[in-house]
């Protein structure tokens, strides 16, 4: 069994590329730099090609006479997945890599927004989404990142090819390029002994850990088909509970301050504030037969871990 995983060295694709290979598969990841290459990885036999995800005929050779799984995690344009569509008619299951930032609420919010989204409830596939954006749209941007991925989505689902779309949460675990938890842990590891958290009544953001995700892929590696899958832990933490498991990891032994008063809107600031509480439903994936690697607190340790080992290696 071969699997292709473009962008193969951060956080999901590196996840899944230790996780098919312990499960015996031939695991080749592209990346543009072949330092990021976790040696982890290469000690499983992960093999790294240095192609940029817009080297379309260099991806196309790679693909050659085909593969049973093609994962990619960068493409953010139609016009991404356009070009690469010949490649991936080479492949048993081709998985395009999304996100949540595309779904909007009953009134058009989405979280990328000036106003937060009010979901009424746990957010299915079939929720709508904003629409999509055409190739000049620049995706790299708070306004064109969620219309782009929808774009990329549409492209993918209208080439006829058994393509599952996956639309993680906010993602964790290791080899993350930019960890939400880095700020905290960088403060514990410090030594602060006061850590100010905005409660907003809760703030459950609902969270994806890269291993799990990575799982989800193996599963829908033996059951192609053209769908949309969201990808999201078993359990909803709230902010409090994940930074004092961030605290729990690293031994800190400092006060957590919630703050009631929101007055300030920059006091207590986290990655995780969600005025309104945005949680995926993941039941499409377990019906499919998914069983999640572990709950989203536990693998958290993953990501902690990593942001803690870079902290001290500078």
């Amino acid at each position: 069994m071969r699997a292709i995983v473009l962008g193969g060295t951060g956080a999901i694709g590196g996840a899944t590329a230790a996780h098919l290979a312990a499960a015996g598969w031939s695991v080749e990841v592209t990346g543009r730099d072949p330092d990021a290459m976790p040696p982890e990885l290469a000690s499983a036999g992960v093999c790294f090609h240095p192609i940029d995800r817009n080297d379309v005929k260099a991806i196309q050779h790679l693909v050659g006479d085909g593969a049973e799984l093609l994962v990619d995690l960068v493409a953010y344009r139609g016009a991404d997945v356009r070009a690469l569509v010949p490649a991936m008619r080479y492949v048993s299951s081709p998985v395009l890599i999304s996100s949540r930032a595309v779904y909007v609420d009953p009134v058009g919010r989405h979280v990328n927004g000036d106003a937060p989204p009010r979901f009424p409830g746990p957010i299915a596939e079939s929720a709508p989404t904003l629409p999509p954006a055409g190739d000049e749209v620049e995706p790299f941007s708070r306004e064109g990142y969620a219309p782009s991925k929808v774009a990329a989505e549409r492209v993918a689902l209208d080439s006829g090819l058994p393509v599952t779309v996956i639309r993680p949460s906010k993602v964790h675990g290791r080899w993350a390029r930019n960890p939400r938890t880095r700020d905290l842990v960088e403060s514990m590891l410090r030594g602060d002994e006061r850590i100010e958290l905005a409660e907003h009544g809760g703030s459950i953001d609902h969270l994806t850990a890269a291993a799990n995700t990575a799982a989800l892929i193996a599963t829908v590696a033996k059951l192609p088909g053209a769908r949309i899958l969201n990808s999201a832990d078993p359990d909803t933490p709230a902010a409090e509970q994940i930074v004092e498991r961030i605290g729990t990891r690293l031994g800190w032994t400092g006060t957590l301050d919630l703050l009631d008063d929101m007055s300030d809107p920059e006091r207590g600031r986290h990655p995780w504030l969600a005025p309104h509480p945005i949680v995926l439903d993941t039941g499409a994936s377990a019906r499919l037969g998914y069983d999640p690697v572990g709950t989203g607190l536990d693998l958290l340790s993953e990501e902690i871990d990593w942001a803690a080992t870079e902290y001290r290696a500078r």
